[in-house]
């Protein structure tokens, strides 16, 4: 059976949590803090190899049985959460035993931004959605924000690629049509060429889990230059989850990306020289590959607007925002009106 690591105050009892502003752990009764320590060698850039890529999959069972410390109630917990918040007595607990059982991060980026903060940022943002309904700005409810760690996959790898292509050069026809009137044309000149280009791939992050929304997670941008060792303190008073997307899959996922950009960096590398690129082929190797497995923070929030729920995720790390809203049929009528007057108006002051 799973059993929970609650932090209790050496100085009053209560239950401590992380707190994003010190970066410690922090007693929210009497402010106690205590510090997380930091250990750099923990850190550690895996070597990836094939029994990497088929050793490390993700479980599939649905839920675990774990026991409170505070209360003793016995509770069935999501099989992905490693942190979570006793239903019976509320206490913070992080699932101890079973980021053994499953896969210790390599590293975490801790939470940056509290809570409270994150009702300015979303009001902020509503502001700057003028088609955005009025009522929307009372939507946001703080206790429906919810602090998680998600996880990810990191990659590091050094490209080698060599292209083929053909180059583009660019120049101007001037001729005559059948009235006399004299026009220019831009043609081009292809010419077959070729080259090289390399580059290093520093952590390409991979989502390890597909339980928020891609589209809104994807424009989230993390810096995991300087993360910190893991350490279970980290989760108590937020939610985490365990991988749910094997090595293997995530693997696939960042080679693609990276052939895209060295796609992109060849396509460069051509109009360095000529003006258009086509037909471009690439062949890439791939060198020093090693992986991580970290955690970064989001703040997760949904509202409901005629009927319809929409999702907001929150960077715990930059603050930055992504999310849905519903736009406002009275506000898209109004403008569709102005831009129609503008344009009679234009009309009437051409032909007067």
């Amino acid at each position: 059976m799973d059993t929970a690591k609650t932090y209790y105050c050496q100085n009053c009892g209560a239950v401590m949590e992380f707190d994003a502003s010190s970066q410690n752990l922090k007693c929210p009764s009497c402010g106690n803090e205590i510090e997380i320590k930091h250990d750099e060698s923990k850190v550690i850039e895996h070597k990836l190899t094939r029994n990497a890529i088929n050793s490390i999959k993700a479980e599939e069972k649905q839920s675990t049985s774990m026991e409170c410390e505070g209360c003793g109630a016995l509770v069935e917990v999501d099989a992905t959460s490693t942190a979570t918040e006793c239903p019976y007595c509320g206490s913070n607990y992080v699932l101890a035993k079973k980021q053994m059982d499953a896969l210790i991060p390599d590293g975490v980026v801790p939470f940056k931004i509290n809570k409270v903060q994150t009702g300015e940022i979303y009001h902020n943002w509503i502001k700057g959605r003028w088609l955005a309904p009025n009522t929307l700005k009372s939507l946001y409810q703080a206790d429906k924000v919810q602090g998680i760690y998600i996880p990810f996959w990191t990659f590091d790898a050094d490209v080698n690629a060599s292209y083929r292509a053909m180059g583009g050069k660019d120049y101007t026809v001037t001729y005559k049509d059948d009235d006399g009137e004299t026009h220019t044309e831009i043609k081009t000149r292809w010419y077959p060429t070729s080259g090289h280009v390399h580059n290093f791939f520093d952590d390409v992050l991979i989502k390890a889990s597909n339980k928020l929304k891609p589209n809104l997670l994807n424009s989230l941008v993390y810096n995991t230059q300087n993360i910190s060792s893991y350490s279970p303190d980290y989760m108590s008073g937020y939610c985490a989850e365990i991988y749910t997307v094997d090595l293997e899959d995530a693997h696939k996922d960042a080679i693609n990306k990276m052939q895209n950009e060295m796609r992109h960096l060849c396509e460069r590398d051509v109009l360095r020289r000529y003006d258009r690129v086509n037909g471009l082929t690439m062949n890439a190797n791939y060198d020093r590959e090693t992986y991580k497995h970290i955690l970064v923070p989001v703040y997760s929030s949904a509202y409901y607007y005629k009927g319809k729920e929409y999702h907001i995720l929150i960077n715990g790390q930059s603050g930055v925002i992504s999310g849905e809203y519903p736009k406002s049929a009275f506000k898209i009528a109004a403008i569709v009106i102005v831009i129609i007057v503008i344009i009679i108006l234009a009309m009437y002051y051409i032909n007067s």
